[in-house]
């Protein structure tokens, strides 16, 4: 792992704790080895990116390189609701991801994963598997009529897994009668031994999905998936909307 890495890891585990964290545990939480964890916070302190507590634990800084452009930029966005995909992977053990709908397109606005909670491997990109992935799903469940039916006209349903829905009928059919409103699935559509859960998330009036990846032998937490799922997307939507 190299030192950009390393000082991406460490924001990253700094960010998932508003009131401060040792060196230690960030260490820990980033998978790397103390002494490095040390030099990269030693670096990150003096650059601005974090500042350390009287306690000696460390928070996030003030270095405008870390949020420029002020409380409108894409990076500031990200800084504000990373905390809650933080929380929410260490939550389920399950890598959180965030997209929005763009332009016609679903694309991915951040991944917080980590050692333990690897995210899946993206080996098609999100604009060619809406239709596989829950994250897609939730959104285009989420659309209007018009706007589902011109998403689909524009994209192919391409046979990603045995498990894949390639035909638009049966695809509208899922969204409609999966699981209750608004929490939808896929079971390994995208990746096999990979399952995702997803749910709807605004930004104003701009739509997205929160969701976490996990392996398909844990499929028996779902019932908690969805509930942790519900509240980090309220969280998360809040942040979005309101800066809060």
């Amino acid at each position: 792992m190299n030192s950009v890495q390393q000082a991406f890891r460490l924001l990253e585990a700094v960010a998932a704790h508003e009131r401060g964290v040792s060196e230690e545990r960030l260490a820990r939480e980033a998978g790397l080895p103390v002494e490095a964890a040390v030099r990269a916070l030693r670096a990150l302190t003096k650059d601005g990116y974090l500042r350390r507590l009287e306690d000696g634990g460390f928070v996030l800084g003030d270095n405008p390189g870390v949020d420029p452009g002020g409380d409108h930029s894409a990076q500031a966005l990200m800084n504000r609701i990373r905390p809650a995909l933080a929380s929410l992977r260490d939550d389920l053990s399950a890598a959180a991801y965030l997209t929005f709908y763009e332009e016609g397109e679903i694309r991915i606005a951040e991944i917080v994963d980590g050692p333990q909670t690897p995210k899946v491997d993206l080996w098609v990109g999100f604009k060619d598997a809406g239709h596989a992935t829950a994250l897609g799903k939730c959104v285009l469940r989420e659309l209007d009529d018009d706007a589902r039916a011109e998403y689909l006209s524009r994209h192919t349903l391409a046979d990603l897994t045995p498990r894949t829905i390639t035909h638009r009928e049966e695809l509208l059919r899922q969204l409609e009668s999966s699981l209750p409103a608004p929490v939808v699935m896929d079971r390994e559509e995208y990746d096999l031994g990979t399952v995702c859960i997803a749910v709807p998330v605004y930004n104003g009036a701009t739509l997205g999905s929160l969701g976490v990846s996990f392996r398909a032998d844990r499929m028996y937490r779902t019932s908690q998936f969805r509930a942790s799922l519900l509240s980090s997307a309220d969280r998360v939507t809040r942040r979005l909307s309101l800066g809060g």
